[in-house]
Formats: C-alpha cells, structure tokens, sequence
C-alpha cells in the first residue's frame, strides 16, 4: 500500500519570491502603471497601529506574514479575515490529538520565523465600510497571543476566542479603533481603507496581493521528531 505523500514541514520563502495573485471580482478596470499592492498597504498600516497601540505592542511586525484568499462568493456577509497561529496552545509545536502527534506547517519568510499569517478575504473584506474595515483589523490584531509565541489569545470559559459575547468583542475592538484614528493616525497610510474594491481597481487598474497556501497539520511518530 503507498502512504500518502506529506507536505513539507517548512515553506521558506525571500520577500521577492512569496507566492503573489491579482484579486478578481466585479469592477471596471482602469489603465494604470503598476497595480495597487494590498498587502504592502495593510502591512504598512499594521505596523503604525502595533507601533501606536498599547493593546498591541507586544507583536513583532517582522513574525506576520499578510495575505489574501479569494471570496468564494460576491456576498458581504462571510469571512473577511482570519488570524492563523502557527503554533499550539502555550506557543507547543507538537500537539497530540488521539493517538497521533502533529505539527504545524512552519513558515519562514526573510530567514524569519512566521508566528501568525493574517489572512484578508477579498473583495469580500474591501466592500465594507470604512468603520467595520477597522473593526475586522483591530479584531484579528487582539487574536494574537500577549505572549506572542504562536499561540492565540485564550480567553477564560468555554469561548476562549471571543469571550462569551462576539458582539461585545467586537464593540471592545471599536472603541480600540476609534482611539487610535481620534490620536493623530496618519491618514496616508488608512485612506485606501475608504475605497471599496470597484473604487481601487478603477484607480490603479488591478490589486494583487500575496497568496500563500494555509498551513497544513502534518503528523510526527514524536514530539520530538522535528
């Protein structure tokens, strides 16, 4: 009987080789000199709200990866980001689940450990207001472990992710939002936030973005075997 092939456990990639897609969806495109780069932007953003956030200080820029998937479908309503530990609980790369030991795909971008892949549905993510664009960052940014070992935050009770009220949560991550926009955040680097998608593809004629696989659980005969 052949056995399956495995994944590899580590993807490496340089910043000029990283996997890079255009996000399609309905729009008129417009002729321009280079397309617009979402993931350059969101980066950029990312790092000034980690910079200015007490709340975020604790994650290092240089261990996220950013990425994009396409929206399966052209509904609002769906997944518009996701925040992927690249770790178990308490930041452990080897987790048992029955009788079988797993790993989680490891990534490296630069020679750098990723940590967290954030993860941006598109158009989907795009076609939302200004407010719930900054919201939806502000919601996955918190997923992020304190620790910042991998691991996401863990919450006490049963809803350890989003506490026992998702709507809560959310209005939590709006007053965030609104605290950081209302002390003197840089308005060049949020602007694209206030267009939706048809808006950017007529002004820059395409947006691309980085598109990497997500990462896969791969078994082990021990916790020690990588």
């Amino acid at each position: 009987m052949r056995l399956p092939k495995l994944p590899p456990p580590i993807l490496e990639w340089s910043s000029d080789t990283l996997p890079r897609g255009a996000v399609r969806g309905r729009g008129v495109p417009a002729v321009a000199e280079s397309p617009f780069d979402f993931c350059a932007h969101i980066r950029r953003l990312i790092a000034e709200i980690v910079k200015q956030c007490d709340d975020f200080r604790h994650i290092n820029i240089d261990h996220l990866l950013f990425s994009f998937t396409p929206a399966r479908s052209g509904r609002v309503h769906g997944l518009h980001a996701r925040v992927t530990p690249m770790r178990f609980c308490g930041g452990a790369l080897v987790e048992r689940y029955r009788r079988t030991h797993y790993q989680v795909q490891r990534y490296r971008l630069d020679g750098r450990e990723v940590l967290y892949v954030v993860t941006f549905c598109l158009p989907r993510f795009l076609n939302l207001s200004f407010d719930e664009k900054f919201v939806t960052l502000f919601h996955e940014l918190y997923h992020i472990g304190p620790e910042f070992n991998g691991d996401l935050r863990r919450h006490q009770g049963r809803c350890h992710v989003h506490t026992h009220s998702k709507k809560g949560y959310d209005a939590e991550m709006g007053r965030l939002a609104r605290r950081y926009l209302g002390n003197g955040a840089d308005p060049h680097l949020h602007q694209f936030l206030r267009l939706n998608f048809a808006q950017l593809r007529q002004r820059f004629g395409a947006i691309v973005g980085v598109n990497v696989p997500r990462p896969r659980l791969i078994p082990v005969r021990s916790p020690t075997e990588y």
